[in-house]
């Protein structure tokens, strides 16, 4: 353990290593995501094992298992599992697709590009996934360009937008999973936190789509939804905003869908079970990468790196606004350097912690700013997943979108704006009980 309160900067080697191999690589091939995460993270888990001579090998292997085995991480990858079973076992059954024809039925024609970022919205806090969401509408968003004069660039930035709405407030989201699990806190307390310091960021976002296109209008084709096959989202948002334990809203849900599924015949038994099983498959990179990342934080810790750094994230924060300031950079960067929202919290969360624990800052705000700013910077940075995609789709350049990307933007001033009032103002009394339940 380091000695002195400066830690040391040599303990940071590895987070060094990690980043240029991740962005090197990406650089050299033009694709952020051409060399394998777990690769990079094991190659600098290993360079971390390497480190400080004065530890035995098998002591640091065992401050990397212990690191990695922390409880809150296991959480944390039980949780990625079950989010992962729910949304695949509901989109495989339909629930996406309803949710969809059902929103486009309901919107006014004159009024698409709000209502796709409404539906956004709800489709990506329904199923976690700001990637699915985008995967399901952009396609629509195309339709409406090519039938409108409403540019595929602006179309594509709604999507978008409303994309990272959910996917930084979904309770299954691995955002939230991840800013909740680092900092300690609830996902209701989180999401009831962080849901006001963006919903002004979605009004305005409604209202700028709303005057680009006014008298803007499409024909589109109705097609049929059950909205039966919508109720596992709602029960799933509704029982976590009640505060009933993730494990059983997530189980819940699974076995709710499952069940709508097998009753209308888009199921047989087997592949309910299987469905569950590919959703869990498709949660395997991020819950290995969470237990790679903290093995390898927990010896850079053991080492001093961590200490050096909230010295020098801290050396000139004089203030809780300060150190809230260095939360929301910290995250920012880590994102920029990774091309990763939820990577990014998982590196950026343990100091987060500390950052907080040191200045006072309530969990609840921290696992907020975690998500609020790492949601900002995915959403605008060009070689980021959810550009690409959408930019693939339209057949357009990522950076196209850029001017158009609202909600992104809003959500970074409307969390600058939280820091700088101070909002939310947490309850003397409020505090008390989660410290005395900590």
């Amino acid at each position: 353990m380091s000695t002195h309160n400066k830690g040391n900067p040599w303990a940071l080697i590895p987070f060094v290593v990690f980043l240029i191999l991740f962005i090197g690589s990406g650089i050299v091939t033009k694709d952020f995501y051409s060399f394998p995460v777990l690769v990079a993270i094991s190659i600098a888990a290993a360079v971390a094992l390497s480190m400080n001579r004065k530890e035995s090998f098998n002591q640091k292997v065992d401050i990397f298992c212990k690191g990695a085995g922390d409880s809150n991480i296991m959480l944390m990858v039980v949780i990625f599992l079950l989010a992962g079973a729910f949304s695949e076992v509901a989109n495989g059954m339909g629930a996406v697709e309803s949710t969809v024809n059902l929103a486009l039925a309901v919107f006014p024609q004159n009024l698409l590009m709000v209502g796709i970022f409404i539906i956004a919205c709800f489709i990506s806090l329904s199923m976690g996934t700001s990637m699915g969401t985008i995967v399901a509408l952009a396609p629509i968003g195309v339709g409406i360009s090519e039938q409108t004069d409403i540019t595929l660039a602006l179309s594509m930035a709604a999507v978008i937008g409303g994309a990272m709405f959910g996917d930084n407030l979904s309770f299954i989201s691995d955002t939230t999973i991840a800013s909740v699990r680092t900092q300690g806190t609830k996902m209701k307390d989180k999401f009831k936190v962080n849901f006001f310091i963006v919903l002004p960021a979605a009004i305005v976002t409604c209202v700028i789509l709303g005057i680009l296109t006014v008298g803007e209008q499409a024909a589109i084709t109705q097609h049929s939804y059950n909205w039966v096959k919508i109720l596992p989202y709602l029960c799933v948002l509704i029982t976590a905003l009640a505060g009933v334990n993730v494990f059983l809203v997530l189980s819940f849900g699974i076995v709710f869908a499952g069940i709508i599924g097998l009753a209308d015949g888009s199921y047989k038994l087997l592949g309910v079970i299987q469905k569950m099983g590919d959703g869990m498959a498709g949660m395997y990179e991020i819950s290995f990468l969470a237990i790679l990342i903290a093995g390898m934080v927990a010896v850079i810790q053991h080492n001093g790196g961590i200490d050096y750094l909230l010295h020098v994230v801290t050396q000139k924060s004089k203030s809780k606004k300060g150190a809230e300031f260095s939360i929301a950079g910290l995250v920012g960067l880590t994102n920029l350097s990774t091309a990763n929202n939820t990577i990014s919290i998982i590196i950026a969360g343990p100091l987060a912690k500390n950052i907080a624990e040191r200045y006072g800052i309530d969990p609840r705000k921290s696992a907020s700013l975690l998500d609020v700013f790492a949601c900002c910077v995915q959403g605008l940075i060009p070689y980021g997943a959810q550009l690409l995609v959408a930019a693939g789709v339209a057949k357009i350049s990522p950076i196209s979108i850029l001017p158009y990307s609202y909600y992104p933007i809003l959500i970074g001033i409307c969390g600058v704006i939280a820091i700088l009032i101070g909002y939310p103002r947490f309850q003397a009394k409020d505090i008390e009980v989660k410290k005395r339940a900590s």
